[in-house]
């Protein structure tokens, strides 16, 4: 079973937590706004190797956390 750790209410299991995505980076390449909105919202980079991403402790305290993940070992670093 995964576990995560959240800073308000300790190491909690991972179905504690709902999935809010990756935190997405737009490249400065991209000006105008639409088209940076499209994809902030849209465009994930699924990379091989560390993460960044968005939990909400949704059976806790209710706050969202940014994670780093591995995706290759799937673990969790808060």
């Amino acid at each position: 079973m995964l576990w995560l750790s959240c800073p308000n209410c300790g190491s909690r299991p991972i179905e504690e937590f709902g999935f809010g995505g990756e935190l997405p980076t737009v490249p400065d390449r991209i000006t105008d706004p639409h088209e940076r909105d499209i994809d902030y919202v849209w465009m994930f980079d699924n990379l091989e190797g560390t993460s960044i991403e968005r939990w909400f402790h949704q059976a806790g305290c209710r706050r969202w956390h940014t994670v780093s993940r591995n995706t290759i070992t799937d673990s969790l670093d808060l």
